[in-house]
């Protein structure tokens, strides 16, 4: 069945200030690193309003769209920009998540991987922060849920930085299980064990800082397990690449290697609840080297699956 890419040059008019990690170079670099991967590759649409709107309040979208400046930037929270492309760069980030869901189900690909900018798991119902405008991943949960009519999705967040806003978007949605491992103490602050939701439905994984890959797969493996008892219809996966050992804003210390471990183990999972079906998108990642390299083996391990 193979796996998609959904992706847009319009992700790279999303501009930071200078000397911001989260650069439109992070884009180029994940291109460069799929280029010569046999994928099914498309273009990310820009969102429909009433698919932002599944998550987050009229009054914030339209807070945003008044926000976007003519020229420069106009600035959020303390690391979260608004250039004049940004407002098309997010509405791509969540319309190629929902776009992957759709075909996915539809059956046209196995699996999926949205390779877009700014991320969103920061993103909170009416807060932007975090280099984060909306929530892409929890946006694309609900419309499985809503528009397609599933019962239980998982969403599984691997960045280093506990996705704090799609824990806040789906904190009330039973139907969706929330799994979030990250490096602790560190930005946001939050995600801890005692974070539950509101359905006990959300399963933090804390890490301490330098614990290195056996620490993640000794969290992750019992955690899918729990996954698996859920029986989600549907996986989607805030992927996150600045667990690495190379990333600048962290130190969690992972190798390549246990990204495409966790890959494997979400995608065996997958197998085993919902045909094998995945949709993955690229959240942080601050070093160009670790990032190209890590998205590479995530896809590539994608890509054996999806075959």
């Amino acid at each position: 069945m193979g796996t998609l890419l959904f992706s847009h040059p319009d992700c790279l008019l999303h501009r930071e200030p200078p000397g911001h990690p989260e650069q439109a170079a992070r884009l180029l670099a994940v291109d460069k690193a799929l280029a010569g991967f046999d994928l099914d590759r498309r273009e990310a649409p820009v969102a429909a309003r009433a698919d932002v709107l599944r998550c987050h309040p009229e009054a914030y979208l339209a807070r945003v769209e008044r926000a976007v400046p003519q020229a420069g930037w106009a600035q959020l929270d303390g690391d979260t920009y608004l250039a004049p492309g940004s407002l098309t760069a997010a509405l791509r980030a969540v319309g190629g998540a929902c776009a992957a869901v759709d075909a996915v189900i539809a059956g046209e690909a196995a699996n999926a991987f949205v390779a877009c900018r700014p991320p969103g798991h920061h993103a909170e119902t009416a807060t932007a922060m975090g280099f984060c405008l909306f929530g892409s991943v929890a946006i694309a949960a609900k419309r499985a849920l809503d528009h397609h009519g599933l019962s239980r999705v998982a969403v599984l967040d691997f960045d280093v930085h506990h996705g704090n806003g799609t824990q806040d978007l789906l904190w009330e949605e039973g139907r969706a299980m929330f799994v979030s491992s990250h490096q602790m103490p560190l930005y946001p602050g939050s995600g801890a064990a005692t974070e539950r939701g509101a359905q006990g439905q959300m399963l933090n994984l804390p890490l301490r800082p330098g614990s290195g890959g056996a620490a993640m797969r000794a969290a992750w493996g019992p955690a899918l397990a729990q996954v698996a008892a859920f029986r989600p219809e549907l996986v989607l996966v805030s992927a996150g690449f600045d667990a690495h050992e190379d990333d600048p804003l962290a130190g969690l210390a992972w190798q390549v290697e246990d990204f495409r471990w966790l890959t494997a183990a979400i995608c065996d999972l997958a197998d085993g609840c919902c045909g094998g079906r995945v949709v993955s998108a690229l959240e942080g990642g601050y070093d160009l080297p670790a990032l190209a390299a890590s998205v590479a083996a995530h896809v590539d391990e994608l890509l054996r699956r999806g075959r």
